[in-house]
């Protein structure tokens, strides 16, 4: 009896909770959750911080350098995160499912991969959604997912410093290409960037085992409409840093001291350069 039951009451509360959802108008692919209408409480920042990391430096950020994992055919810039700035709170109440970025995963895959060996990429994007996603999806344009991926990977195609807007490779035509020998000054990299993201960005390095800075990050500062630059003067982003939540190591290139930009060696990634 409680086996030809069961089902049939699993298929009710599925069915009520659905109803519940839907009474309060959420679409959690498309958007529209209610709870995130309150703005006064959730939508409290003004900007948006829009992070790429450069895998041949990622390692050199941890604490225990042989989780680090570079996937095979990860050959540029990936994405870090797009996190609002001084955002006091995310709501944990929307759930994110494989099925929500399932349309987006090769993308996702090439331009987002996870990097760290004990977390996969969709734990990794999970994570960026609960933490900053959720924040952003107050704003139209970001409010599910779906959304919410879609722009970062919009974004990842608009600032490829490789490929600059898909016609011009600026890093590589103004000499700036990772290198085992080759230093470069930030006032350098700064001279290449600024005519494309003028000052609203942030070029970061992290400081290897032995002493030399390694340019390891980008962080592109974006108003609301996802324009570069924002006028409004806050705390700098929640960062959870790029393994094991614990904060990130980066800090500003120091503008005259010779910075490494290390090539990507996928077989040997926690040491780059032998």
């Amino acid at each position: 009896m409680c086996c030809s039951v069961l089902p049939l009451l699993v298929t009710l509360l599925l069915s009520d909770i659905t109803a519940s959802w839907e009474e309060r108008g959420v679409d959690y692919k498309y958007g529209g959750q209610a709870e995130l209408q309150d703005k006064q409480h959730f939508c409290t920042w003004k900007c948006l911080q829009f992070t790429l990391q450069w895998p041949g430096a990622f390692c050199k950020s941890l604490k225990d350098e042989i989780l680090c994992i570079i996937p095979p055919g990860i050959d540029s810039w990936t994405i870090h995160g797009l996190w609002p700035m001084k955002a006091h709170s995310c709501c944990n109440c929307w759930p994110m499912f494989p099925s929500d970025v399932q349309e987006l995963e090769a993308e996702l895959s090439q331009h987002w991969p996870s990097l760290l060996k004990i977390k996969s990429s969709f734990r990794f994007w999970n994570e960026e959604w609960r933490k900053h996603g959720a924040c952003a999806a107050c704003v139209e344009g970001l409010n599910s997912p779906l959304r919410f991926f879609q722009i970062c990977l919009k974004l990842r195609a608009r600032y490829d410093f490789h490929r600059f807007n898909f016609s011009c490779r600026f890093l590589e035509e103004a000499g700036i290409t990772p290198s085992c020998e080759r230093v470069y000054k930030a006032e350098e990299v700064n001279e290449v960037l600024v005519p494309h993201l003028g000052d609203q960005y942030e070029i970061q390095c992290i400081t290897d085992d032995q002493g030399r800075e390694v340019w390891f990050q980008v962080k592109v500062k974006l108003s609301r409409n996802l324009t570069i630059g924002c006028d409004h003067h806050g705390d700098p982003s929640r960062d959870p840093g790029p393994g094991l939540s614990e904060p990130s190591s980066g800090h500003p290139c120091p503008p005259h001291v010779p910075v490494y930009y290390y090539p990507i060696n996928h077989q040997q990634p926690q040491r780059p350069c032998g």
